[in-house]
């Protein structure tokens, strides 16, 4: 038998409703029942409300109240004996609630190792060096690689990557400097980035894992000798032939990587991704999905990246996402669409509409003088009793909203508003969907917002209180 699911809900949704629930029950394969409440907004529902009123078919399965309904849910279990479920706040997310995207199976593996930098590290106090190591440890970094500079040999390297070895972090040190270098792997550094033909010999004696790159990056030369001299020295390795920036021999740079592969087809690689999300003015986190597409595809099982400065400052957790984004792209031979909502950021994957016919049939049924806001099709929109007005300036919205009011907007309540509005012009700007009380999505940067909506304890034929 098919499943029966009781949907409640209160007078202004039911139309939206039962005109989804015509399309996607049949769909999905449920059957269905609409219970329409005696209340304007089903978001002012609380959950002892509803059970005192609500009346279930004896073949219902399940019951799915309104998305913002307040109170536990097993009040309505005990007076229902069925189980029950919130639906999505928006009802137009029903679709996506009952299962209607790709199933996932085993997302979330990845294969590509993140080294996180910490830059300019000798000019640090250790505990700030720990804390960053614990921030990017809880971003996703697999390793701590700790970036010296040039010139004297930095007496704190040692105590250094002791102290993040004992906090349990894996550690790599960056430097051209053998005594750095000695000091570092003596304390416990697993990885020395990077070595060529300047270094190489003394490399055998570290008794660790290296980063080969070429004496000179434009042509690879010395590459295949210092690969060969720690070869046979069984020394462990990972080439980088380098990433160069845009207008500085980016697309060779890529073709090199590209060269290696063939050349040394089971070699371990990596590509610092630094050198072009610090380098570019855009957000990091694009260019971060199309460099680990690009390594997981070549076979570069680690990156190294940096958060220095302010576009770049998520690229951690940027690069623990599209790993794991890219990685299932491939193995399931799937595009990477769709996937993962917290890398769509600056704009969202779809917006949903509400339409004129939507607005009118809301401003003819809504009774009281509370303002709702909405933003679709580069216009703001505002519905109150008996009245929808459209305007794209905000300044002016709030002029025929006072208009429009039954009193005086307190400061409060224009504060309010104009924090809503703020909100709406910024998704008409971006593309983004906005709802009224609630955080527009920033993907994984998304800020929780608490919600303005409240219920008081309503009866008979109550409607909204004041928002």
């Amino acid at each position: 038998m098919a499943e029966h699911i009781h949907f409640v809900t209160g007078r202004l949704a039911e139309f939206s409703l039962r005109n989804l629930l015509a399309e996607l029950a049949p769909r999905v394969g449920f059957e269905y029942t609409v219970e329409v409440l005696g209340i304007t907004v089903a978001a002012l529902m609380t959950t002892e409300w509803i059970a005192r009123r609500t009346t279930v078919p004896p073949n219902t399965t399940r019951v799915i109240l309104p998305g913002y309904c307040q109170g536990e849910l097993s009040t309505v279990e005990r007076r229902t004996g069925v189980p029950v479920e919130r639906g999505p706040r928006d009802l137009r997310r029903l679709p996506e609630f009952f299962g209607e995207r790709p199933a996932l199976g085993d997302y979330g593996a990845y294969d590509i190792e993140i080294l996180a930098e910490i830059n300019h590290a000798p000019r640090l106090p250790l505990a700030d060096i720990l804390t960053q190591a614990e921030k990017l440890r809880a971003e996703g970094a697999d390793v701590i690689d700790v970036g010296c500079e040039p010139g004297d040999a930095w007496s704190g390297v040692g105590p250094t990557v002791r102290a993040l070895v004992e906090a349990g972090h894996s550690v790599s040190i960056d430097s051209m400097n053998l005594t750095e270098i000695e000091a570092a792997v003596r304390a416990g550094a697993q990885l020395v980035l990077s070595v060529n033909s300047t270094n190489r010999s003394a490399a055998a004696d570290w008794g660790c894992e290296v980063v080969v790159v070429p004496d000179d990056p434009h042509t690879l030369a010395g590459l295949d000798d210092t690969v060969e001299f720690l070869a046979e020295r069984g020394v462990p390795l990972r080439i980088d032939p380098i990433l160069e920036p845009i207008g500085f021999g980016f697309a060779a740079s890529l073709g090199r990587y590209l060269e290696i592969r063939q050349r040394f087809p089971d070699a371990e690689m990596m590509m610092g991704i630094g050198n072009l999300t610090e380098l570019t003015d855009a957000d990091s986190a694009p260019i971060n999905v199309v460099l680990l597409g690009f390594c997981q595809e070549l076979g570069i099982r680690s990156v190294l990246t940096t958060e220095v400065i302010n576009w770049a400052r998520t690229s951690v957790r940027e690069c623990d996402l599209a790993r794991r984004l890219v990685h299932y792209a491939e193995h399931n031979r799937t595009l990477p669409k769709r996937i993962e909502p917290n890398l769509v950021m600056l704009r969202d994957a779809e917006m949903l509409r509400h339409g004129s016919e939507t607005f009118a049939r809301l401003a003819s049924q809504v009774k009281d003088h509370n303002f709702r806001v909405f933003a679709e099709d580069d216009q703001l929109h505002v519905v109150t009793a008996g009245v929808h007005l459209t305007e794209a300036d905000p300044f002016k919205m709030f002029a025929l909203m006072q208009e429009q009011a039954s009193r005086a907007i307190d400061s409060s309540h224009a504060f309010y508003l104009g924090y809503e509005m703020a909100k709406a012009v910024t998704a008409l700007t971006l593309g983004k969907e906005y709802r009224q009380d609630e955080a527009l999505d920033w993907g994984f940067l998304t800020r929780p917002e608490q919600s303005r909506r409240h219920s008081d304890q309503v009866d008979g034929d109550s409607t909204e209180t004041a928002e």
